[in-house]
């Protein structure tokens, strides 16, 4: 599983916020929404994330091993 954790930790120590997401950066409610609740999310908007932020992958997401991942 994906664990965007790290995301919500980033975005609070840095100069932007879920309101400057949105109205500055055009992110949409429903992608700080998925964000919030470990939903998928596209690669662009990952790819966003690192650009408004600053950062690097494990700035904004985590691996997390699961029981409930889908099969391969």
């Amino acid at each position: 599983m994906i664990d965007y954790s790290p995301f919500w930790d980033t975005l609070e120590k840095s100069t932007e916020n879920w309101y400057t997401l949105t109205n500055k950066y055009h992110l949409s409610h429903s992608t700080l929404h998925r964000l919030k609740h470990n939903q998928n999310i596209s690669t662009r908007t990952i790819n966003d994330l690192y650009r408004i932020l600053d950062c690097q992958v494990e700035d904004v997401m985590k691996y997390i091993p699961s029981d409930t991942d889908q099969p391969l």
